[in-house]
């Protein structure tokens, strides 16, 4: 909302706004029979609104106060957009509207404005944007409408954004930390969950109600920019992770993924049992392990060993995401001496999975796996990089996998369906690394269901893409 429209706003006021009051009149609030009567002035007009400036306001970062650095009783200046702490006479707040000139500020907890230094709370419905900026909410009606939503918002200066598909700010090197973000904020299930507070207000985790506030952020479509950034977020992600992914040092998607995948679950009071959270709820599947172990002693070889000479258990174990195995990349080169990127079809991977492939294990042992329980929404991961002591290896090997109709009939037990009633799966997103190994860049594709438009994301740049290119780049995790 412009200055001026907020001008007219607030020169439209009805006189019925705050009822049974004058301008200026006071509150008088009783606490409880303990505690003396204390007076709050309220007023419906107030001299400096057409001084808020919404082009400043982000309510992206940390609620600190500029000065102190301290996060309780913190409000925004809606002139410049910095924090500060309190608004009594000898506040951090107080001595800005002093020394600035600048007197509009909204508490970042309770979304009141007040005006300061004269320090009396303005009611006017002008501020309803600033306040749902602040704290976007979510009605039943509108998360059934997310996935059919077709129309573009605008941003103050015009740009137009599609709801849930806008940028990330990279801080540093968090793109590896964005994609995967914007693959899960695109999991309907999950973001049905997160984006409704009452779900974790049983859990004090400042990680669960970090992403919980990203994904209403970026679903939000009065937001005043384009993109969002994930800076509480990041910040709860280095003290959960005592500072195992780091902000200024790029880290593997995947590990992350797994990481916080488990760590919601765990600060959301889930347990080893299936479906014990939303987490499990969404992606936990099961996969029967079958194990040969050779019979130890003198004998044959142990490709030579009969049936007698071999022990064998089977095991149920569950699983967040399959690996999937790419052979290693043949050195060919053209004509023109230029090195020939092979390409393996992503069935022929998942042939591992299908109960029957037998695996040899540096150990000695013989593991075929089956899938008996598939999930809601399954991931898979190409296993691309190779760490040693020394260097980390890419293979460059591209998977081609299909948008639409994955079946993982052949790769599961019999009768085995997903929670939907399936084998067949559709891609939700994915995401691909390009360049070298250790650095390169990170990017996403996500869809927009409204539109059945594809979208590839990198970081704060967000443009079409076709669905074919999405099958043949360079792909590191699916989410189907």
């Amino acid at each position: 909302m412009s200055q001026a429209s907020t001008s007219e706003s607030s020169a439209k006021r009805q006189p019925d706004e705050v009822p049974q009051e004058e301008d200026g009149a006071e509150h008088v609030e009783e606490t409880n029979e303990h505690t003396p009567r204390r007076q709050k002035k309220t007023r419906r007009d107030c001299p400096y609104l057409d001084t808020v400036d919404r082009h400043m306001l982000d309510f992206d970062f940390e609620k600190l106060c500029s000065v102190t650095l301290a996060n309780l009783n913190v409000y925004a200046c809606l002139v410049c957009g910095k924090y500060f702490q309190g608004k009594s006479k000898t506040s951090p707040a107080h001595f800005h509207s002093l020394e600035s000139n600048h007197h509009v500020y909204i508490h970042l907890t309770t979304k009141k404005v007040y005006c300061l230094p004269d320090d009396y709370e303005v009611v006017d419905p002008s501020f309803a944007d600033v306040q749902y900026l602040l704290d976007p909410t979510f009605s039943a009606d509108q998360i059934g409408q997310l996935d059919h939503l077709s129309r573009p918002s605008a941003a103050l200066d015009g740009t137009t954004y599609v709801p849930g598909t806008i940028g990330l700010n990279n801080i540093k090197a968090t793109d590896y930390i964005n994609i995967i973000l914007q693959c899960l904020v695109h999991i309907p299930a999950l973001r049905d969950f997160f984006i409704q507070k009452d779900n974790i207000a049983h859990t004090k985790s400042p990680l669960v109600h970090r992403f919980c506030e990203l994904v209403r952020k970026v679903w939000n479509p009065r937001n005043f920019k384009p993109q969002v950034s994930p800076h509480e977020l990041l910040q709860a992600v280095l003290a959960a992770s005592n500072k195992r992914f780091q902000i200024k040092k790029q880290g593997d998607p995947m590990e992350f993924l797994l990481w916080f995948l488990n760590t919601l679950h765990q600060d959301l009071g889930g347990t080893r049992k299936p479906g014990s959270s939303i987490i499990y709820q969404v992606f936990q599947g099961e996969m029967q392990v079958i194990t040969e172990t050779p019979v130890k002693g003198e004998g044959p070889s142990l490709s030579s060993k009969t049936s007698e000479e071999w022990t064998t258990s089977t095991t149920t174990v569950p699983f967040l995401a399959l690996p999937l195995d790419v052979p290693a990349s043949p050195l060919f080169k053209d004509e023109i001496e230029k090195n020939i990127i092979p390409q393996v079809p992503i069935y022929t991977l998942l042939t591992k999975y299908d109960g029957q492939t037998v695996h040899n294990i540096i150990t000695g042992e013989r593991k075929r796996y089956n899938i008996t329980r598939l999930p809601s929404y399954l991931i898979m991961h190409v296993k691309r990089f190779t760490k040693n002591n020394f260097f980390l290896e890419k293979n460059p090997t591209i998977v081609n996998f299909p948008v639409r109709g994955l079946d993982m009939k052949d790769y599961s037990s019999q009768d085995v369906v997903a929670p939907g009633g399936s084998t067949r799966y559709d891609l939700i997103s994915s995401t691909k690394h390009e360049g070298p190994p250790g650095s390169g860049v990170y990017s996403a594709y996500v869809q927009n269901k409204g539109t059945d438009q594809w979208f590839e994301v990198q970081d704060l740049v967000v443009k079409d893409v076709i669905p074919q290119l999405i099958a043949v780049s360079e792909a590191y995790i699916m989410i189907y």
